[in-house]
């Protein structure tokens, strides 16, 4: 009997060891069919933009089709200005929302019906974003500018500030509010004071990968700020932006405008992927 139950548990383990080496393979063979695209796309983007990097990309206007020289500069403050304003102007309404939700909301009807549309906002597709922008600014003022392109990249921004502040918020101990409501503390003191303080690096961490959501977003901006040949600080004007330049150079037949564009590309990959590594060195902080 026991020689027989020794045989079935040995036949188990061995299924269970062959298993685990065909998942484990599987996985190993997935890990590396997308690490191979990933380095792919990073060693073409390094071998293509660095060589399209020198003085004048980031000195001159973005040039006419096939002229000597031209750079980025108009196209680099233009997405510095407008990615700027939408994140000064998001994240404060993200947290807010973010803190409401976790601390106020979370068994009311408006909290609830909240979580629902951010839920929506965080998932729809970008385009979307601006074609709404599109309507309700550029449309009624006759005109593309700046100021809409904030609004496009800003709502962006919220949804995803709201989701990681209210997160971060939820993972702070209950103990630590309840001690400090037993010394009487008022409870807009036991946010600003324990748990903001407590979840600080998770919102930070939110906040900056939001930034780098919108770094790279072209098509609200196609809708909304449109692009500008020349330089421009008014926001009541097209201006221009990495993104729709390097949408527009790349689809052109102009070998500089490609050679820009690829340059473009380099820098908003290296500028995302900077923002990226910043916001894992903040959550490893965190834990």
């Amino acid at each position: 009997m026991s020689a027989t139950i020794s045989a079935s548990r040995l036949r188990m383990h061995a299924k269970r060891k062959r298993v685990n080496a065909i998942a484990l393979t599987l996985s190993l063979a997935a890990m590396a069919f997308g690490l191979f695209w990933l380095f792919w796309i990073l060693f073409e983007t390094v071998r293509l933009g660095f060589d399209g990097l020198n003085l004048a990309t980031f000195t001159e206007m973005t040039p006419p089709p096939q002229a000597e020289g031209g750079g980025l500069a108009n196209a680099i403050f233009g997405s510095i200005v407008m990615v700027g304003l939408a994140t000064a102007l998001g994240t404060p309404i993200g947290i807010l929302s973010g803190v409401y939700l976790a601390e106020y909301g979370q068994k009311t009807w408006l909290g609830s019906t909240v979580r629902f549309i951010n839920d929506i906002l965080l998932s729809a597709p970008s385009i979307v974003v601006g074609l709404f922008i599109y309507a309700v600014v550029v449309a009624r003022l006759k005109s593309f500018s700046g100021f809409a392109g904030v609004l496009a990249l800003a709502l962006i921004v919220i949804p995803v500030v709201i989701r990681t502040t209210e997160n971060m918020l939820s993972l702070v101990p209950n103990a630590l509010r309840e001690a400090a409501y037993a010394l009487g503390t008022p409870k807009w003191k036991v946010i600003l004071s324990i748990t903001l303080k407590s979840a600080r690096a998770g919102v930070i961490t939110g906040i900056l990968l939001a930034l780098a959501r919108i770094s790279g977003e072209t098509a609200p901006l196609l809708f909304t700020a449109l692009s500008n040949q020349f330089w421009t600080s008014s926001l009541s004007e097209p201006m221009a932006s990495l993104p729709v330049t390097i949408f527009k150079f790349a689809m052109s037949p102009y070998e500089n405008w490609q050679k820009l564009a690829w340059a473009g590309v380099f820098l908003i990959t290296m500028g995302v992927l900077l923002l990226n590594i910043l916001a894992r060195v903040l959550f490893k902080n965190k834990h």
